[in-house]
Formats: structure tokens, sequence, C-alpha cells
């Protein structure tokens, strides 16, 4: 950055590459080597490979930042370990589509070369999302960071797998799976989102076999009627269970099948009848089992009809419904139609429908591992925040189902299991076996299909630091402290990850998860590329800086709750930065003009900066100056650059200081509780208007006197470098580069330490009166607006209080108010008569007036009244007609006669401030 004084506001520019680049090359990101105590360690949620950055990262990131850089500068051992997540649908997707514009076929190109795209592929992409990431300004170590399908973590998948198909927990099984005919892989139950669509009930008629008349089933999927089996009724229904034991002719085929009796079928909903389609409906896959009905399956891979369906193979199914459908109403099979809204599966990757599917899956029993899971959240040893989240993990883990981790694709960990073609076994193993583990067979082959993602990233606290092995990193950074993640993915991940935990572990993954929530538009809706409404944060960041999105989002954001994002809100972060920089630059110009030097060398600033151990309450109102000295060589080390006696520090000096060990303790409080928007709040306000609005106006005429500008600046440089330091975590950019052009500073201000404030505020007697300096000011402002006095007018003030010692100190500060209030003095009194005519306030005890001679015409301002007073008299006169007429107060909403009955009452106290207004003015 240029020299301060020649710059009229901030501009980040390549100011923040600058920086990260230096934190990076001095190795700051990684645990201090002298860091004591408990470390503090987050593991990043590993972004897409092939992803971009977008603002749902940018919150979460920033959130796991602050975190990460206030417990570094708290001297804690700090780890953010960094990673990417190898995404096998998305990937697979994206690679296959690259393939196609260039006229290749993945099948016909094969697994192996496939693979080979894919990984080029994944190295083309990687650095485009960890560098957006490092532009973000993510303190993460860099030289931990892991790829979840890199060789360290495929073994700690594969001892995973291998693990937990040793205890019996992993078995491969023929069931019923969520299908995607469009990438062609089945996936979990989590993986399923679940629209609102608009469709049919179609009402079927089944012929009975004996030529005695039909049964009417209901579908809204007429297409899978050539799966049927069986037709279900409830073998207790009156009507319908004398039909248990017939048979019926499937429509538009030569098959017969039976009738049975089955509590699924409800005689309460639609016809009684139930269609049994146990190859492609999870229901009817139950019941055919408990009836070992056979599994007839209609459909290819790929949602296309087969042979079963007759004349309808090789429609997809989509068209096939429509045809089915005709033909049904042509044989006079049709019998009505009804509109039907419900609930359908669709793939949350691709949008595809979903197609309940028979297919041979890997699959992990879950009940076993989900007790520890649900224990620890229970007995308090994990954290959710916020804690509304808790009975939606608990009912989850009650109702768990067996996990699907098997998918048909080519991208990700190959199931470690390989089949006997000669005698059919399996034998699972770490590496390829040569021979068969039963018969001793070299004709062996491995499993084709691909482990879910989600089966490598629930390993993703232990996996990253050396697990399966027993290495140093995993003994000192596990159980890590924090993860912080979307809620939208409470079920894919965060309870997994717990289970996981426990199960190879035998202790909790993390001791707290801060879920962040879903950023969404202006309107409500989220943010997605589809809609067009998710903006690029590399454009936003290149337009106001990364520490002005940081400061934003995290600002602006209670804990947990959805961001309603527009681009305006970062005016508010770029403001802020300007506000800094601003202040920075009238104090440092004023410490050059001063020509202040500052001592080299001395004593170093400690490691730790608790403001109330630096110097307790009663030693700063014993030993102003003494204090002063001390928590100057606390913040930078070192001595004070100029003499400082007890008298130098005057009322605004001393409340001063008071509120920087209030905000101090407040800031580190509420970062503790990961109340991450109060804890930044506290300081923005702090700054903004205390710092700037009330502290930095209150020293000016001070900053003009040579024999007292030193005290005033060593506070405001002292403030300066504390304030830097709280606002650090949050925008660590503007802050580490102001640091460094602060005098007395030195080092980086990323590892130097944070303040906390573990016992109370000094100064309470003046941090009071100058709290009635701004009470009275504040009034005194609000006159002058009332009064529609010009800025440049300065006049009188009068405060007047019956008490002798309250007007001693209010005389004593008199000076300060007029400064304050842009006034020529302020007078003190007691008994005299009030001013007239003024304009009237009260703070407190105290009365304030502001004669209006030589600030306002008065003849003018009693026109102004008068004109606003007769507007309001002709409203007023209006309104009481209205209530006075029954037929209104009769026939008008109860709620808007009451509205307009207050609006009458306050108005007529409006009219009578007016009025009363006009009789002051003589």
């Amino acid at each position: 950055m240029a020299d301060l004084r020649e710059m009229a506001q901030y501009t980040p520019g390549g100011l923040e590459e600058t920086w990260y680049r230096k934190w990076e090359k001095a190795d700051l990101f990684g645990p201090a080597p002298d860091a004591i105590g408990q470390p503090f360690v987050i593991t990043l949620p590993p972004p897409n490979v092939t992803g971009i950055l977008h603002m749902g990262h940018c919150l979460g990131n920033s959130i796991q930042d602050t975190l990460v850089r206030w417990a570094r500068m708290k001297g804690r051992p700090a780890l953010w370990v960094p990673g990417t997540d190898h995404a096998s649908i998305a990937t697979e997707q994206v690679v296959s589509k690259r393939m196609a514009e260039q006229g290749l076929n993945k099948r016909e190109a094969g697994r192996e070369e496939f693979l080979r795209l894919a990984w080029e592929w994944k190295e083309q992409t990687h650095g485009r999302i960890t560098n957006q990431i490092r532009r973000l300004g993510c303190s993460l170590d860099w030289s931990r960071e892991a790829f979840t399908m890199d060789e360290a973590r495929n073994r700690a998948v594969t001892e995973a797998f291998l693990r937990l198909r040793d205890k019996g927990l992993i078995y491969r099984d023929v069931y019923l799976v969520n299908w995607c005919p469009h990438d062609l892989t089945a996936i979990s139950d989590d993986e399923v989102e679940h629209r609102e669509v608009e469709g049919s009930l179609w009402h079927l008629r089944y012929p009975l076999a004996d030529g005695s008349g039909h049964v009417t089933v209901a579908t809204t999927r007429p297409e899978t009627m050539f799966g049927d089996v069986a037709v279900a009724v409830h073998p207790n229904d009156p009507e319908r269970s004398r039909f248990i034991g017939k048979r019926v002719r499937l429509p538009l085929t030569d098959r017969e099948i039976p009738v049975i009796g089955d509590h699924h079928a409800d005689p309460e909903k639609g016809t009684g009848f139930v269609k049994i389609t146990p190859a492609h409906d999870p229901n009817d896959f139950q019941v055919g089992r408990r009836h070992g009905l056979p599994q007839v399956v209609c459909m290819t891979p790929s949602g296309v009809m087969n042979e079963e369906a007759g004349r309808f193979a090789g429609l997809d199914r989509k068209r096939a419904r429509k045809e089915i459908v005709a033909a049904l109403e042509a044989e006079g099979l049709l019998d009505k139609v009804e509109k039907h809204i419900h609930q359908v599966g669709h793939h949350d990757r691709c949008g595809t429908m979903i197609e309940p599917y028979l297919s041979r899956q890997w699959f992990l029993r879950m009940d076993q591992l989900a007790q520890p899971a649900l224990k620890a959240v229970a007995d308090g040893e994990i954290r959710l925040y916020p804690d509304r989240w808790v009975g939606v993990y608990n009912n989850w883990m009650e109702n768990i189902r067996d996990w699907c981790i098997s998918r048909q694709l080519w991208w990700g960990h190959q199931i470690p299991v390989w089949y006997c073609r000669d005698c059919g076994a399996e034998t699972a193993a770490a590496a390829t076996p040569t021979a068969c583990s039963a018969c001793g067979s070299t004709a062996l082959e491995r499993d084709p299909d691909v482990l879910d993602t989600w089966f490598s990233s629930w390993l993703w606290t232990f996996s990253p630091l050396g697990w399966p092995e027993d290495t140093a990193d995993l003994a000192r950074y596990h159980p890590t402290s924090v993860l912080v993640t979307a809620a939208d993915i409470i079920f894919f991940w965060v309870a997994r990850m717990v289970m996981a935990s426990y199960e190879f572990r035998g202790e909790k993954p993390f001791g707290e998860v801060l879920f962040t929530g879903i950023v969404r538009d202006g309107q409500g809706r989220k943010m997605s590329k589809s809609l067009g409404n998710s903006p690029d944060p590399i454009d936003l960041m290149d337009k106001y800086g990364a520490d002005a999105l940081r400061c934003s989002l995290v600002m602006l954001t209670p804990t947990g709750a959805d961001v309603f994002f527009d681009e305006s809100t970062l005016e508010v972060g770029r403001n802020f930065c300007n506000k800094i920089f601003q202040a920075t630059k009238l104090v440092l110009g004023n410490w050059d003009e001063a020509g202040l030097a500052v001592a080299t060398g001395g004593v170093p600033a400690p490691r730790q900066l608790d403001l109330a151990a630096v110097a307790p309450a009663e030693r700063w109102d014993a030993a102003p100056a003494a204090s002063l000295r001390a928590l100057w060589c606390g913040v930078f080390g070192g001595e004070l650059p100029v003499d400082v006696t007890d008298d130098d520090l005057v009322l605004e000096d001393r409340w001063l200081l008071a509120q920087l060990h209030r905000v101090a303790a407040d800031c580190d409080a509420n970062l503790e509780r990961r109340r991450l928007n109060d804890a930044s709040y506290e300081v923005f306000n702090f700054f903004r208007h205390e710092f700037c609005d009330w502290y930095l106006e209150s020293i000016k005429p001070r900053l003009r006197d040579e024999a007292r500008r030193g005290p005033a600046l060593v506070v405001a440089v002292l403030s300066l470098g504390i304030s830097y330091k709280l606002l650090h975590p949050v925008m660590p950019f503007i802050t580490e580069e102001l640091w460094s052009r602060l005098p007395p500073a030195s080092g980086f201000l990323m590892t130097s330490s944070f303040p906390t404030c573990s016992g109370p505020a000094p100064f309470a007697a003046e941090a009071a009166a100058f709290a009635e300096v701004m009470e009275i000011v504040g009034v005194l402002r609000n006159l002058r607006a009332e009064l529609g006095v010009p800025p440049g007018l300065r006049g009188e003030g009068v405060l007047r209080t019956s008490e002798p010692q309250r007007r001693v100190a209010l005389g004593a500060c008199s000076g300060l108010v007029a400064l304050l209030a842009k006034l020529e003095r302020v007078v003190v009194g007691g008994d005299e008569p009030a001013p007239a005519p003024a304009g009237v306030g009260v703070a407190g005890a105290v009365e304030v007036f502001l004669p209006m001679a030589g600030l306002v015409d008065l003849e003018k301002e009693r026109q102004r009244l008068q004109k606003e007073l007769d507007k309001l008299e002709g409203w007023l006169q209006g309104t009481r007609a209205k209530l006075a007429n029954e037929r209104f107060t009769a026939n008008a909403p109860a709620l808007v006669v009451e509205q307009q009955r207050q609006s009458l009452a306050e108005n007529e106290a409006k009219a009578a401030t007016l009025a009363e207004r006009i009789r002051a003015l003589g």
C-alpha cells in the first residue's frame, strides 16, 4: 500500500494476495512449534475438487477462519486441515460430458482410459478451488492437504471397509434401491430429493381369471404393471377379503397373478386393491418377501421398458406410460383418471426421477453404529449449535436404515472384493490377491463398483491425520474441536462422521458442530446457478475486497440462520474497511506530525494478552499512567514514546480505556459461545461509533495542542492496535496491513496476542460521566435537528440541575459537550429561569435547553410550525368525524377501527406538542 496520506480511501487492490503470500512463506498456518495448551482443530469440509467457490463456501469458510485465527492468537496450537473431495457422481458427470464433446464414449473408451482422463481433469481443476479458498484469506495448513482419493485416504477407506466386513456389518444383497437411470447408479436415501409433482392417479381394471368380473387398482405408475406379481387386499376387509385366493389377468399380457391378503393394503385408501410390484416399489418389495413372490423387473437400468413389457419393450418409461394408458383405454380397462399431487423422488445431483430398482448392492448395517452416536449428543459430549438440530439428529438416528454404499461408477474407491470365476467365493483384501481364498483359483475378477463418496468423507476427521497408522498428528490433534458445516448435510456427513469416529477411534470426532444457514437471495430463494441468482464470490472480492465480504457475511448472520444476501450488504463491510483506514490515517498523520519516536528492543509483547491481568481495574484507578505503560507493553512491547502523568489522562481517555476492556471481554466471550455475529458487531460498533464518532472527535482540539497531544495519541494508537487484534479473525487483510503501519507494532498481527479481559473494566465513574456527556450531546443534536439549525451555526446550550455536585461535574465537562454538540459554549445552572424561546429536552436528571436566539428565524419557524399544525388539525377533524360515525365503527374491520383510534391519539399528542412549541416562540 502507498503512503496513507496520499490515499483518499482504502482500496485492497493486490494487497490481499500479497499478505497471503507473506503468511504462507513465513509458514504461519501450521500450529506454532512453541504453542501450548489444548489444540484447536478444524477439518475443512472438503469442497468438490472440480467445483468452484460459491457463497455457501464463503460463509462457512469465513466462520471457520475466524475461529482458527482467534484460537491461534490466543496462543493455542491451531490447526485447520485442508482437503478436497473426489465427488464421484459430480466428477464422473463432468468428465463424461467432456469426453462426449470430444467424440469419445465412456464405455467404449474403457475404465482405464476414463480414469486417466478423470485424474487429468482433477489435476487441472484442483488449483482453481484451492486458490479461490486462498483468495478468501483462509489460514489452512496446506502442508497437510488431503484428497479423499489420494493414496493415504485410499488405505483408510480400504481399512474401514475390511474391518466392517469382518464384523459382519457390511453385506451384499439383492435389494430394492434408489436407482438413477441417468447416472446408472444406486444412490442412498439421503441423496433423494422429494419434489411435489402434479400427476395422475389411474384406476385400472384387472379382469378376474374366471370371467366373473374385475377388481380395480389405483396407481400413479401404470408402466410398472408389467412387474406386477399379485394384487393385495387387507385380510380383514369385509368387502374385499372374499377375493383372496382368486386370480386376475394382468392387463395387456397373457399372465395371471394371484389375489393375496396382506396388511399393507388399506381398505380406506384408494380402491382397497393394491397392485404388488416387488421389483419396483419398496413397500411391495417387503410384501413380496413375506409371501415368497417372484421379483419381475420390467425396465432396463436406463429406464427403458424390457421384454417383460411385451409390445412396449424398447420405449422410454415416460413414453411407455402414455402408450400403455392409451392401450388400456382402448381395451376398456381404464376405469377413471384423477389428478393427484404427490411427492416424487429425484436424484439431488442430476434431477432425474428416481426409479426404485432391484439390484445387487453392498450395504452397511447402521443400527449398531448409531447407538454411540446417539449417546454422545444426549450426554453433551458433542454439542450442536443451534440446539434445535438435536431433535432432527436424534430422529434420523433412531430410525436409521442400512446404507447402500456401492455405486455403479468408475471414479471413486473401487470396492476391495474379488470374485472367483470358478467357485464364486468372495475374497476381500487390501491388495490384489493372487488366488481365491476358498479354492485357490487364480481366476479372480474385482467388483467393478465403487464406494459412495460419503464412505471416504465419513472418515474425514481422522484420515487426514494419518489413520489407520498411529501418527503423532492423530494423537495430538484428534478429536478435533469444531465442525462448521451446512445443516442440509447433517445426515449425509455429520451423523456418519460421528458414527465412524466412535467405531474406528473409540472417541468423538469433534466437540461441537456449528451449523450454518443457507445463503438465499433477497426473495428468499436458495442461490443456485440454474436460477441465475448466485454471484461469483471472486467477482465480489475483486469489487469489494475479501475483508468486506467476510465482515458482511459474519456480522450480519446470526448463528445457524439463513443468509438473505443482497450485494448491497457488502457496502457495510466496504464502508467499515474505509472507516478503519480513515481513522488510522488521521491518527498516524498526527503521530508523524508530532515526531514521536518509538524505542526499539526492550520487553517483547506477551504471547497472551489479558487486559485485566496487565493492569487490574483498581490499579488503573490508583495509578493511571503506570497502568497505561503496562498496557502499551502488553500490546506492543517496549516503552511508551512520551511521558504521561496521571493527570494527562482526561475524561475521554479514561472512558475509552474502559470501553476497550469491555469490548475485549465481550468479543472474546461471544466467540467462546460461537456467536460470531455478536462478537464482530461488538467491535464494529466500538470502532465505528465509540472510537471514531466520539473519541476522535473529542481529542481533535488536543491534537492541535503540542503540549497535550502526546497522551491522546498514545491512547488512540493503543486503541487502534487492540481494535486490529479484535478485528483480525474476521478481517485479516486490512488489519494486518494497518498493523504493519503502526510505529510501535512489530511482527505479524496474525500471530500476535488476542485481547481478553477476565476482570472488571477500570474507570467506572469516568465511564458513567462520559456516558452522561453522550446522552446530553444526543439531546442537543436532536434539538438542533428538530429546530432546523444549520450545521455552521453555533449557539449556546444551557444545562440545568438542582444538585450542586452534579453542577460541578457538568461544569467540568461543559467544554467537551460544547465541542461535540457544535456549540460556542455550554452554561450550567441551577434555579435560574429557563431560557425562552428554546428547544427543551431531558437527559436523565438534567434539563437541556437550546436557546433559539441567533440560531432560528423565530417568525419563519412560527409560520412553519403553524402550517404543520393546520394540516394536522384538518386530518384530526376528519378522523374524529369518521370515528363518530356509527356506520363506520360498526361495519369496518375491528383492526381498522383500532388503528384509526391509535393514529388519532398519536397525532393529538403531536398537535399538542406543536401548539406548545408555537406558544414558546412568543
